[in-house]
């Protein structure tokens, strides 16, 4: 269905930039579409045929889209690896994928070092006609169409890999098709000019490309997000929406004179992969002047999931993470799988058509990830008699503490409202008497005047156990992500683990 979508939109599209790099240059979907079909040419040529695994390990670029369209076209099926993903975590990704064909920038291919796959290492065009150029057969004739087949494998996204390495959920043709009506309706059109606000490698750009295409919009492109270029994109365009992950929204807030700009285009501000906190939440809506919507998601739901509503009361909008959008339906059950009443704390589990078909590769990963057609999250939640989602943490993040429950995120979401606090986290450590403790890993709002664990402690004692409540506290510059911008708890755990904190 890429493939169909692609050449529909170069022709209702022709002559409508698709892409515009910072670069200063920009291709048409009309040149979009001929590059593919170069490319897609070359890549036979080199033995990429139905059923091949292409790896792309490049920045965001046109280069990284006309690939993904070609082997699209081939029948073959692209796995995006992450441009900030680490040498190690490169050659993980590719050792799980058996990849036919690796394709690398010169920086990327220098940090995975050998590996068995062949690899292509390619420099990035510098304009329409150069992009994939090492791939593409000038004027080529379009390569045959493939018959329909919903369940062929189109793209392989991996997971951030913050609870373990890398794992790669794969997508077919029908959950591609069904991530574009469930996010426009099958509508087609509308234009406009829009941002890709994560790495193309993630599944929110992957299985999210065809109803770009079909929008006819023009997408900015950023080989790496950047708060003060994506502001001046956002002006300059009077773009209706802000996207992006809850960090990137903090950043945007966070320049200087931010306040002083007309954001009366802006209507919606939309962010997912983290959570907003509420003050973040209310900071938004006060500067852009628009509803902020929270996005629950993950990359095996295909980045489908669960949202605030634009005209949700301040409880569902600072709160919780919504009800799930439409298309979804959504649990909260117990260790055995078994639904749990309203208020009780289980694990949150999803289904949609948009849900992965399994991991790659990965059978046994699978199967303990999805079950009956339910995707297991691996997240802790409540939902209550309204129908509303509230996140509590990750399942394995969840610690005991003298033989009580502690959910971290519930803890920091309570935390978060104290005044010294800019970002929180709470991680477990071993403790001889109680087994496992609380320790609040803080970013201050003011360095010199940080807040102490009495202060934290007074703070969550209306709100939170005495059993939730933290017991030591390290105060720090910044908190740790990875490759998602999600924070980095196994780096916390594993830090504290070796230097305990008082």
């Amino acid at each position: 269905m890429l493939t169909e979508i692609a050449r529909r939109a170069a022709v209702e599209f022709a002559d409508t930039e698709a892409f515009v790099t910072e670069h200063g240059w920009s291709i048409t979907y009309a040149q979009l579409d001929r590059a593919a079909d170069e490319a897609a040419t070359g890549l036979f040529d080199q033995g990429i045929r139905p059923g091949s695994v292409l790896a792309l390990a490049t920045p965001s670029n046109v280069d990284f889209v006309v690939l993904y369209l070609a082997a699209a076209r081939l029948g073959a099926v692209t796995a995006g690896l992450n441009p900030r993903f680490t040498g190690p975590e490169l050659r993980a990704c590719i050792g799980v994928l058996n990849a036919d064909l690796v394709i690398a920038s010169p920086a990327l291919a220098a940090a995975m070092g050998p590996i068995d796959s062949a690899i292509a290492v390619v420099d990035a065009g510098d304009n329409a006609h150069t992009v994939a150029a090492r791939f593409r057969v000038p004027d080529a004739a379009p390569v045959p169409d493939l018959p329909d087949d919903p369940e062929r494998p189109v793209c392989i996204c991996f997971t951030s890999g913050s609870t373990g390495q890398p794992r790669g959920g794969w997508y077919a043709n029908r959950q591609l098709q069904a991530i574009a009506d469930l996010d426009t309706g099958g509508a087609w059109g509308g234009g406009g000019h829009g941002l890709s606000s994560v790495a193309m490698a993630h599944v929110g750009f992957m299985t999210k490309l065809p109803w770009m295409l079909a929008s006819g919009r023009t997408t900015h492109l950023l080989e790496r997000w950047r708060a003060r270029p994506i502001l001046d994109l956002i002006t300059r365009y009077q773009m209706p929406a802000i996207t992006g992950v809850a960090p990137q929204i903090a950043l945007l807030l966070n320049l200087p004179n931010i306040a002083e700009h007309d954001f009366d285009h802006v209507k919606a501000i939309v962010a997912g992969g983290a959570a907003s906190p509420p003050a973040l939440v209310e900071e938004a809506r006060r500067v852009f002047g628009a509803p902020y919507s929270i996005r629950y998601s993950s990359t095996e739901s295909g980045g489908i999931g669960i949202g605030t509503a634009l005209d949700a009361d301040d409880d569902e909008a600072l709160h919780s993470i919504g009800r799930p959008r439409p298309g979804v339906d959504a649990e909260i059950r117990d260790e055995n799988g078994d639904p749990l009443p309203d208020g009780e704390v289980g694990e949150l589990w999803l289904t949609s058509p948009a849900v992965m078909s399994g991991y790659w590769n990965d059978p046994a990963g699978t199967a303990e990830t999805l079950v009956d057609g339910w995707l297991r999250t691996g997240d802790l939640a409540t939902r209550d008699d309204n129908g509303i989602f509230r996140l509590r943490g990750r399942v394995k993040e969840m610690f005991i503490r003298g033989g009580y429950n502690v959910y971290p995120m519930e803890v920091e979401g309570v935390l978060l409202d104290h005044p010294g606090v800019a970002e929180i986290a709470l991680v477990s450590r071993p403790d001889p008497v109680m087994g496992e403790i609380g320790v609040a890993i803080v970013v201050p709002v003011d360095p010199s005047a940080p807040p102490t664990l009495d202060d934290l402690r007074v703070h969550g004692e209306a709100t939170l156990a005495h059993h939730k409540l933290p017991e030591a506290i390290r105060v720090v510059a910044e908190l740790p992500r990875n490759a998602s911008d999600k924070i980095d708890r196994r780096a916390l755990a594993r830090v504290e683990a070796e230097h305990p904190s008082t």
